[in-house]
């Protein structure tokens, strides 16, 4: 099958969107699929483009059997609001004559990944041009996060947004999101049932295990041998409620025995710099290699998964895929009832968003209960082999294109 991934965030980024772009197009190219790439450098998540995909501009490459072709952008060094809609529409723009050459092409398949949400109609009118399925793959819905984080103003600019947003999605012939709650949020947006999937990211369960030993890291931190690990590894932005972490990591200055590892980038990094220099409890620690990912996820004896009020239930945060792969409990700042809340329930402490008393609160009492924390991981470890193993969403999303390309096959049919 031909198939053409239109996704802003892909390889080599090591977090996010591009880290599941990136996977999901190896692997079908592995199973034998024809699949070509337009995406963008890699900048995310510090948020700026290395100098050396900086130039040329545009460039074509061969990527684990993956044709990849990537198109510039201009990346704010701090996102939001207007800036955050140029920098999209840049590479909306840039993608443009990109995306036209794959008409020759005539794909099968074509795969746009939101965000960018305005890429879509140009990935729509290439599926239109060429013959091929339309699918929009939700990861965020970018719109209602920005208008609830007030990034774009309310008025007559949401109304046109929403409505630009509810019209590009009823388009499409398939529409995926990550979770079920993302799901309901589709179909109250107008996205007619039979065309509306849930395709959750998903969790490398062979690579990442539960750590049985002492992970190397509590070395190169020069960790007192009996303290206990608070970790949170991922992008260092607004909407992950970091400046909680923050809150309860002074709370607990009195617990010389809790550590919090805050491992990452992005564009709060000025904040939390300033923040380990106060704080004695504190440590930071840029992005790690993927291969040392593992390893990484075993320093923690707890995860922490704060997130701002203002997404709960437009974004399910990826980073809890390798959190449960990793066997440990996680600690979530999220509403009773959010998907979320229902997600870490099972294997973790969820407290109000926003509350750092009560975060530092729920910290300390599980690292004072090792056998409490035990019990968590473990569930946490199943839930991730039952239903977030990379194997099986990824055959299940093959699947699902396969039947798509036979019923349009059946329809063509005299």
């Amino acid at each position: 099958m031909r198939i053409l991934l239109v996704s802003a965030n892909f390889a080599p980024e090591p977090v996010g969107i591009g880290k599941y772009s990136g996977e999901m197009a190896e692997w079908l190219a592995a199973q034998g699929h024809e699949v070509r790439v337009v995406c963008a450098p890699p900048y995310y998540p510090a948020w700026q483009v290395d100098p050396a995909w900086r130039w040329p501009p545009y460039r074509h490459e061969a990527w684990r059997g993956v044709r990849v072709w990537r198109a510039p952008l201009w990346v704010p060094s701090r996102p939001g609001g207007l800036k955050r809609v140029l920098h999209l529409a840049s590479f909306a723009l840039a993608s443009l004559p990109i995306l036209l050459r794959q008409w020759a092409w005539r794909p099968e398949v074509v795969m746009v990944v939101a965000p960018a949400l305005l890429c879509a109609p140009m990935g729509w009118l290439t599926a239109r041009a060429t013959g091929a399925r339309a699918w929009l793959h939700v990861q965020d819905f970018e719109v209602d996060v920005a208008l609830k984080m007030g990034l774009l103003c309310q008025g007559l600019l949401r109304r046109l947004a929403l409505g630009a947003e509810s019209w590009l999605l009823r388009r499409f012939d398939t529409v995926s999101t990550i979770s079920g709650r993302m799901h309901e949020h589709l179909l109250r947006k107008g996205v007619a049932a039979q065309r509306a999937l849930r395709f959750p990211n998903w969790a490398d369960v062979q690579a990442v295990r539960p750590l049985r030993g002492t992970s190397t890291y509590r070395a190169e931190l020069g960790l007192p041998g009996g303290a206990r690990v608070a970790l949170f590894s991922g992008s260092w932005s607004a909407k992950q409620g970091l400046e909680t972490v923050v809150q309860a990591a002074r709370a607990l200055t009195h617990r010389p025995d809790i550590v919090f590892v805050v491992c990452g980038q992005g564009a709060m990094r000025t904040e939390l710099e300033a923040a380990e220099r106060e704080l004695n409890n504190l440590r930071l620690l840029p992005l790690q290699p993927l291969d040392r990912l593992g390893e990484l996820l075993g320093l923690a004896d707890a995860h922490l998964l704060p997130q701002s009020v203002e997404a709960e239930d437009l974004v399910l945060p990826s980073k809890l895929t390798n959190m449960l792969a990793s066997g440990r409990p996680v600690v979530a700042t999220c509403r009773a009832g959010t998907e979320l809340a229902d997600a870490v329930g099972r294997c973790g402490v969820v407290v109000p968003p926003g509350d750092a008393p009560a975060l530092a609160r729920a910290i300390e009492a599980l690292m004072d209960d090792p056998a409490r924390r035990e019990a968590l991981g473990r569930l946490a470890r199943e839930h991730a082999e039952r239903h977030i193993d990379r194997e099986s969403v990824l055959r299940a999303l093959e699947a699902e294109l396969l039947a798509g390309q036979a019923r349009r096959a059946a329809r063509a049919t005299p």
